[in-house]
């Protein structure tokens, strides 16, 4: 069996990405912070020794993919694996985004960032994941996709190419030992806190129509599943997009901006 102990988390520096590390220092794991913000980044790595696990930050711009790349020939350059990666990192745009007015360089950069990015982590990971034959990838997505919320189309685009990009990747891939699973999360974020403390109603609606009635936890909530597709466990799932939102998707959510 094979024994994981490296995992790549990109935007580990705050949200999710730094609930997931946590939970995989828990584990016991090496864990790299692939993180732009300096400062947020190092002090996550930092933290994760009192956990259990080993932090290193290495500074990830997502919208640079020689960035990204480079990243991952770093990992390899000191661990000389990697077991896992989760592909979670997204600069969130400010202000809302139409079909009929996104502008050409929104557009671009969302896609750069939210999908390119995915793209070059997960070729870059391939090989060694495959001559180990066996590897788990762990692509963030979201309903914002799948349902397709009004005001976020550079977002909503992005996050549905690397839907497809996993199912596509599980199809070529599996026979490398290599699984590739989507998750879309409902997490109360630092920014999503902030976004909807601007947004009162919308906030209250959107608690109102999920069956567990809260936004989750990045480090209780959504990081158990994250953990459970790395493992063993999850070695017959590949392809699926997971929904852990609270029973969220079921019916939607409201969400005009």
């Amino acid at each position: 069996m094979h024994n994981p102990e490296i995992v790549i988390i990109t935007g580990a520096g705050g949200g999710i990405g730094e609930g997931v590390a946590r939970s995989f220092a828990r584990a016991g794991w090496t864990v790299v912070v692939a993180e732009i913000d300096r400062q947020r980044g190092q002090a996550v790595a930092d933290s994760l020794a009192a956990l259990g696990g080993q932090g290193r930050f290495i500074e990830t711009d997502v919208g640079d993919l020689a960035s990204v790349r480079g990243m991952v020939e770093r990992t390899l350059s000191e661990f000389g694996r990697v077991d896992v990666l989760v592909n979670n990192a997204y600069p969130t745009g400010s202000g809302a985004t139409s079909v009929s007015g996104v502008s050409d360089e929104r557009l671009a950069g969302s896609m750069t960032a939210g999908f390119h990015a995915v793209l070059a982590a997960m070729q870059a990971v391939y090989p060694v994941m495959a001559a180990q034959h066996w590897g788990r990838i762990i692509n963030m997505c979201s309903l914002n996709g799948v349902n397709a919320h009004a005001g976020t189309v550079d977002y909503n685009c992005a996050k549905e190419a690397v839907r497809t990009l996993t199912r596509t990747a599980a199809v070529e891939w599996g026979r490398d030992g290599i699984t590739c699973n989507a998750i879309c999360p409902g997490a109360a974020t630092p920014a999503f806190k902030a976004r909807m403390a601007e947004m009162p109603e919308m906030m209250a609606g959107i608690q109102k129509m999920i069956p567990m009635g809260y936004s989750g936890d990045p480090e209780e909530d959504i990081a158990p599943v994250v953990l459970f597709l790395a493992s063993e466990g999850s070695r017959y799932m590949t392809g699926n997009t997971l929904y852990v939102d609270g029973g969220g998707h079921i019916n939607g959510v409201p969400w005009k901006p």
